[in-house]
Parts: structure tokens; sequence; C-alpha cells
């Protein structure tokens, strides 16, 4: 189905409206019953990602990140099982994955004698169960399961849909009997940039 410019606006207009969870992708579905889920959530990762490039600086200052700190403490303190943090990421409108970040960098600098490592933050989003909180490792956990634009899971599905697209792509060019050059062959070469495959032997697309 061709997706026209005026249904793509109304779609991004509704989407102005909604936070980036899994629960808004189901409502969306709901009311643009015509399109497929994989359109409405191209179309939401595209949009909520523009949103968010244009306001991540504000959430990101010094204040901003102490108030949402002391936010989410008065939160757990009241109620540790309640979703503190994605409550707290829906109301200010940013990615709850996003928020679960900037609140466990600051807990860790809170907690640890050295300040965390990306690679450290990043393997903690991965798995949670490793947050040496365990109230706050469930904070985390509900971001990252319930965002469906940022986050570890998020990129393990782009990971896994690019993978088996290059698979796809390299069974049709072994089809066609093209001469070509995976990843692995231009890293050997010495390429800096290594696209998936590189042909070896111009080819005449019409001619395919």
């Amino acid at each position: 189905m061709i997706l026209t410019k005026a249904q793509y606006d109304e779609i991004a207009q509704c989407l102005v409206s909604v936070p980036p969870t899994r629960q808004s992708l189901r409502k969306l579905k709901q009311r643009f019953p015509s399109q497929s889920q994989a359109t409405l959530l191209s179309i939401f990762s595209q949009e909520y990602q523009k949103h968010i490039k244009r306001t991540h600086a504000k959430h990101h200052t010094s204040e901003a990140i102490e108030s949402y700190y002391q936010r989410y403490l008065h939160g757990v303190g009241k109620n540790g099982a309640a979703p503190v943090l994605l409550e707290l990421a829906n109301e200010v409108d940013y990615a709850p994955s996003l928020m679960a970040r900037i609140i466990l960098e600051r807990f860790l600098q809170e907690h640890e004698e050295t300040p965390p490592s990306k690679s450290v933050i990043n393997s903690l989003l991965r798995d949670p169960s490793q947050i040496p909180d365990g109230v706050l490792a469930n904070q985390v956990y509900q971001c990252t399961v319930n965002d469906c634009c940022y986050g570890p899971l998020v990129d393990c599905i782009k990971h896994a849909i690019g993978h088996e697209h290059e698979i796809l792509l390299r069974d049709l060019l072994l089809e066609k009997n093209l001469s070509f050059l995976d990843e692995d062959q231009l890293r050997a070469k010495g390429y800096d940039k290594t696209p998936d495959f590189i042909l070896q032997v111009p080819v005449d697309l019409a001619e395919m």
C-alpha cells in the first residue's frame, strides 16, 4: 500500500501527543487500521527521533539531571514497585531508555568511587540484573522493555533485521553469479569504510 504525504502528515501529527511506548503503538494501530504495524513503527521512530534530537540538550543540564534524580528517589521512596522512571520519562516527554541512562549514571556517580564509563553504563542497560540496586534495576528494565524507539532491545531488533537483510542480499548476489567482496574481505584489504558488499565488476541493473 502506497502511503501519501497527507497520510504521513496525519500520522505524524497524531504522534505529537503520545509517548513512545508499545501501548501507544497499539492505540496508533487502532486509529489507522489500514496501515501496517511496520509502517506505523517506522514513522513513529523517525518522528520521535527528530523530537529527541531537538530537545536532547535540555534534559542533560545539571539542573535537569538533579531534578529527575530527586524525583526518582522521592517516587521510589513512596512505592518502589511503581513505574516511577517510566512515568517520569513520559511526563517530561523523553525516551524511557534515555531517562533510565540519566538516572543510572547519576546513581553510579553517587555510589561508585570513579565515574562510570560508557561501556559500563551500556552493559548495565543491556542487563539490568547487574545493577547493584534491585529497585533501580527493575525501574531500568521497565523503561527498556517499554521503549520502542531507543534502548538495547531496540538496538538488538535493528541488528537482527540488518543481519537478515544482509543474508538475503548475499543470497541474491550469489544467485545472479555476481562477483563481490563482503565486509570481512574489505577489512582484510584495509578499507576504512566497509559496506555490506562491493561489486567487483560494474553491473547494468536494467539487464538484470
